[in-house]
Formats: C-alpha cells, structure tokens, sequence
C-alpha cells in the first residue's frame, strides 16, 4: 500500500512586496516606495480567472505581504487591503491562508474571520542573528515571533509556523526553536504544521553566504520529528531540495508534506515549484502517493471562523497523514 504524502493546490496573491525589514538573504522584498500595491480589483480579475478555469486549479490562496511598520500611517489601509483580499478570496469559494509578519492581537482576531488558518515563520529562537542577517529586521525579534504563535494560540487560530535553516544557526539553535514551538503547541494546542526551509541562495539576497547544507535536511527533520507531537505535520519545500533523493530521504525522516504548490514561488522566485506530474514521477516509484489537502487540517476546522461548507470544494483528503 502506497503511503500519503500530501499538498495545497494554492494561488499567492502579495498585496505589495514594500518592507521596512532588511533581512540580508531575502529575495522577497522591495523597498518602500518602489512597489505599486496591489488593488481590490486587481485581486477579483485574478480569483475571477481562477475560478473560472483560466488558471491553475486552487484550493488556497495565500496572502502573502512584505511587512509596513505597526506606527507607519499607510499601516490601516494595508492591513484592510489584505483583509478585503481574504473576504473577496472567500467570497468567491476560495480557502484564504495569510502570513503577512507579525500582527497585534486585534488584527489577528479580525484575520481570524476571513481564514480559515494563518502562519507566520519563527524562523530561529536564537537573538544573535539579530546581529547578522537580522540586524535590520526589527520585527524578527524571537520574542515578538514567540508571541504571535503565543496570540495565534489564544485566538484558537490553525496555524503554520517553521524554520528558516542556513542563515546563521547551529543544531543547537535547531532544537531550541523545535522546543519552543513544541511548548507553545503544548499550552494551546493549534500548531498544524511546521516547515523545515533551507535557505537558497537567490539573485537579489543582499549577503552571499553559503546556502544551508541539503544533504542536513533529514538531520534537520528526524530532530523535528522526535521532539514536536505527532499530531503536528512536518512540511518541506520540494523545489527547494535539488534533487529526487534528498526529498524522498526527508519522507523518510518524518516529513509527510509539501506545502503550498502554485505557478511561482514568491519567496523564492529563482526554484520554480515542481509540479504534479513531476513530483508523482519521482514518488509513485517510491511506494508515496501524492494526494492535494485543504488549507485547514480537519481536526482544526471547528476552530476555523471562515469555514465554509466543503460539499462542493472536495479535494481528496482533508486531514493529515499519519
């Protein structure tokens, strides 16, 4: 019998790429002022066209932002541009999921009533990267990301969080950041999934350093997988990984999904998602078989303000593999 692995069939929609961090390994990211934020009836012409079969069949739609600063006066008009991006997103049969940096506990609660899950990266508990690669990031603060999975928890929000690996760390920072996570989880119960991400190097990344070892990953997530919960899922970036080997060796370790597959990778525009077909290429011979989920693990959905009736909106499988 062939084992479950599993992927959001997904669209993202970037309000705009303007952020006031500097995180020196980004390719995400545009400087304030050079970027035309993206408009409501930009974002209908795009999810009219999905839902019409213009492109790409989806599930999710991820609303992913650069981040403008909690004080700065263009601050309302994002966070309700991202708001009525989500609202429009349901509207039209879409499962909106957000992750847009760290929000206060009134955003997250209104967010809350147009997603059916959110995520923010924790990428790494340890402070001394705020003296590298974060030296310009206020927002990467471990404490303040430590807080939203902390608020995202109060809120009874499903929620995605992960790692960032090869930006500065060591296997210890690894496992202090799994444990933080898995404590968090402990307290309110609401973590879905984790991603394990290595860093690529891309063309517009301010620092060259070198890109995480690949060869590491299933290091990286037997650890994961020993320390958080089993119920939590652990999630890798198949077009991040190289090669057919190192994926199939991370299955192997305990990661039983891969995340959010659409026409371009927005953080890492350089390493196109592998697609279906390819991917069932290289799994199906393994004895893995590659089945699409929804945005919201099942055992989640009641806690899920925006859920909607799923009679028509079927997938294949909603929750987790085991």
């Amino acid at each position: 019998m062939l084992k479950t692995v599993t992927y959001s069939p997904a669209y993202t929609l970037v309000p705009t790429y303007e952020c006031f961090n500097r995180c020196s390994y980004c390719n995400f990211r545009r400087e304030p002022g050079d970027d035309d934020w993206m408009s409501l009836a930009r974002g209908r012409e795009i999810l009219q066209s999905l839902r019409d079969g213009v492109g790409p069949q989806v599930t999710e739609i991820l609303i992913l932002s650069g981040e403008v600063h909690p004080q700065h006066p263009r601050r309302s008009l994002w966070f309700q541009r991202i708001f009525n991006l989500c609202q429009l997103a349901l509207s039209l049969g879409f499962l909106p999921h957000t992750n847009v940096g760290p929000l206060s506990e009134g955003e997250m609660a209104s967010l809350k009533t147009v997603n059916v899950s959110m995520g923010l990266m924790l990428e790494q508990v340890t402070p001394k990267l705020l003296k590298t690669v974060h030296r310009h990031a206020p927002s990467k603060q471990p404490e303040q990301r430590i807080l939203q999975l902390e608020l995202a928890g109060k809120l009874r929000i499903p929620f995605t969080t992960g790692l960032l690996l090869g930006i500065g760390e060591t296997p210890k920072d690894w496992c202090n950041s799994l444990l933080e996570i898995a404590r968090i989880h402990s307290r309110w119960g609401h973590i879905q999934e984790v991603i394990l991400q290595p860093h690529r190097l891309g063309q517009r990344q301010e620092s060259q350093f070198e890109a995480f070892e690949l060869q590491r990953l299933p290091e990286v997530v037997a650890l994961a997988r020993g320390i958080l919960p089993s119920e939590v899922t652990l999630q890798i970036p198949p077009n991040l990984l190289e090669t057919p080997e190192i994926l199939l060796d991370c299955l192997a370790a305990g990661a039983r999904d891969l995340g959010g597959i659409g026409p371009r990778d927005e953080v890492n525009p350089d390493y196109p998602h592998w697609q279906g077909q390819r991917l069932r290429e290289i799994l199906e011979p393994a004895g893995w078989r590659l089945v699409p989920r929804l945005p919201v693990y099942t055992q989640f959905e009641q806690n899920s303000d925006a859920f909607p009736q799923l009679a028509e909106r079927q997938v294949g499988v909603k929750e987790p593999p085991s």
